[in-house]
């Protein structure tokens, strides 16, 4: 079976992690930027990671036969720091032309403050202007109800971005939906200890249907299995969807949004 990882933190995770997934047969891996696990002290840090996932990262990955793409931001629980915002996001544009960016992510909300909104504006503004795709990331507290509204918000009051090029990431059962009726595109995660279980995943998916939603690992420095995404495949067998949907799900779907950037080659 071949699927893609469309949200995976590599850079943190082991060169045995990479073969694992080439055997269980991933076909792309594709990184947003996000929180190092502690606040960078400048902007220099931020520059040298954008390096590291457009330049070093690749390679690596290029080792087990495996494609890797990236997304760039400031992630929002640096967003804080509006001074720092605006120099990270002065230095995007030069890493936009490099061959494997798809775009802006991972962007969004964690606490839903004013300053992590504003920051969301300019992220937006910056994926407007350079026409590229959005990734976002929805908070994972108990407010993520109100950080989905509130990203919805600012994402459709931009009449220059286009719903079917945006994702909002990390939805639940009581996200799904609203997320789906505004044109966007739905990304759930599998984690062992929160978010989405693949019960609850398959249960969302016969729920809202199978159109515009993919499933991702976002495997990172804490407790997360980089393998989700497949596993979860095999569950959905086990609950009788047949190779064809199953595959439409882990494979299709990233496939067909990423596929909007000319950059996503497989």
């Amino acid at each position: 079976m071949r699927y893609i990882e469309p949200h995976g933190h590599m850079v943190s995770r082991t060169t045995d992690d990479y073969q694992a997934m080439v055997t269980a047969g991933c076909a792309a891996v594709c990184e947003p930027a996000f929180w190092a696990g502690f606040d960078r002290s400048g902007v220099q840090g931020f520059y040298d990671y954008f390096r590291q996932l457009t330049d070093y990262e690749p390679k690596r990955a290029a080792k087990f036969g495996l494609p890797h793409f990236c997304w760039l931001c400031i992630n929002p629980k640096e967003s804080e720091d509006m001074g720092l915002a605006k120099e990270v996001l002065a230095i995007i544009p030069e890493f936009l032309a490099q061959p494997t960016v798809l775009g802006i992510g991972e962007i969004g909300l964690n606490k839903n403050t004013r300053n992590e909104m504003s920051v969301l504006e300019w992220h937006v503004d910056l994926a407007a202007r350079h026409d590229q795709l959005i990734l976002v990331h929805t908070p994972h507290l108990e407010d993520k109800l109100k950080g989905t509204r509130l990203i919805l918000d600012v994402i459709k009051a931009d009449s220059r971005i286009r719903p079917e090029r945006v994702i909002i990431d990390h939805v639940e059962e009581h996200t799904a939906g609203m997320v789906l009726d505004t044109g966007m595109w739905a990304g759930m995660t599998l984690y062992p200890e929160s978010k989405c279980t693949p019960a609850r995943a398959i249960d969302i998916l016969e729920t809202f249907g199978a159109e515009r939603i993919w499933m991702n690992s976002a495997c990172d420095w804490g407790i997360s299995v980089p393998l989700a995404v497949p596993r979860t495949a095999v569950e959905m067998r086990r609950r009788g969807w047949d190779a064809a949907r199953v595959e439409q799900v882990v494979f299709g779907n990233p496939a067909k949004f990423m596929g909007q950037s000319p950059r996503f080659k497989l």
